[in-house]
């Protein structure tokens, strides 16, 4: 089964959307991806979303590219 996280934003050209490595578990996969982007944003104050995708590439996740859909609300 393919588990995905979605990294929410305020903007919605923000939103990225990550295929999760197999062998992290939900609690996991969230609590490592938080700290792995706050790695980032605490070790360049001018990081880019590039920044963040490699540092999470290298942990195991994968960048996944889709298409946001109309509002259901």
């Amino acid at each position: 089964m393919t588990r995905l996280m979605i990294l929410p934003s305020k903007d919605s050209t923000g939103i990225r959307l990550l295929r999760v490595p197999e062998d992290y578990e939900s609690h996991e996969a969230y609590r490592n991806a938080t700290g792995v982007i706050s790695e980032v944003e605490s070790d360049n104050p001018d990081y880019a979303w590039e920044d963040i995708a490699e540092a999470l590439e290298d942990e195991g996740y994968e960048v996944v590219d889709f298409i946001l859909g109309p509002a259901v609300d």
